[in-house]
């Protein structure tokens, strides 16, 4: 019961850093091919530089590779400085342009040039009390997702379809990086507005149907429902929705 309890005040927590980010991370804006190879985010969950980041890749549907490099983290924070020459994140590495870039309006800029051809939209470019906010933001849900926690190591990444706005996925993202567990993150963000609010009472009555064609259709003909987080994990079979779910597994088999 207490544990529950204590899951339903993380998601209220969550839902409060949602707001503080003004719940950018939600709405496609731009869906774009995913490139051939996969982007490579070295990342701190808890981090507002790097939650910026990760609502553009949201707004353009890109999957990313998510290598966590939480404070205190000894699997991943040393293969960063080997590739750009410091521990500073977020750090984001394109294998098919060889760029690694720093800097959160730097990666920002290079994601809508490179993949969509145009300058940043005001709606995602810096603003002065944005560090404020973002900190204010990771406050709220009691820095989760910022120090390392020690357990287990899966011998292959994990799968997790979620959208940096979710209040729910964002648990799932902050145990992860917690336990440094490597992930491919898939975004699934709503790509129209008959689409928000949760998965089980959208704004629209009546059945949902996703627009034909994009990911959530393709998500949708695979599980019959469009619902976040979803967890995949190749080293034991084990599929889940429910964050709730997804958490006790990864405790259970992974610890921390």
């Amino acid at each position: 019961m207490l544990t529950a309890l204590r899951h339903q005040v993380n998601v209220l927590e969550s839902v409060a850093t949602s707001s503080f980010a003004a719940w950018r991370g939600c709405l496609v804006i731009k869906p774009v091919p995913q490139p051939e190879k996969p982007l490579i985010l070295y990342d701190i969950e808890a981090c507002p530089y790097c939650r910026r980041v990760r609502e553009v890749l949201t707004a353009l549907h890109l999957d990313v590779e998510i290598r966590p490099c939480p404070k205190g983290g000894r699997l991943f924070r040393a293969e960063a400085e080997a590739v750009g020459g410091k521990q500073q994140f977020p750090l984001l590495v394109d294998q098919n342009t060889d760029k690694v870039i720093y800097e959160s309006d730097d990666i920002i800029e290079y994601l809508f040039s490179q993949y969509v051809g145009r300058p940043v939209p005001r709606y995602f470019q810096s603003r002065v009390w944005q560090p404020v906010l973002g900190s204010l933001g990771s406050a709220a849900s009691e820095l989760r997702g910022l120090r390392a926690v020690s357990g287990l190591r899966p011998e292959q990444g994990l799968h997790l379809w979620s959208f940096e706005g979710s209040p729910f996925s964002r648990l799932v993202r902050e145990r992860l990086c917690e336990l440094e567990i490597p992930y491919t993150l898939h975004n699934l963000g709503k790509e129209h507005w008959t689409e928000i609010g949760p998965a089980k009472q959208r704004l629209k009555p009546g059945a949902y149907t996703p627009r034909p064609g994009g990911k959530r259709d393709a998500f949708f003909q695979q599980h019959g429902r469009v619902q976040v987080p979803y967890l995949e994990d190749p080293n034991t079979g084990t599929q889940l929705f429910e964050s709730g779910r997804i958490m006790r597994y990864l405790k259970n088999q992974y610890g921390g």
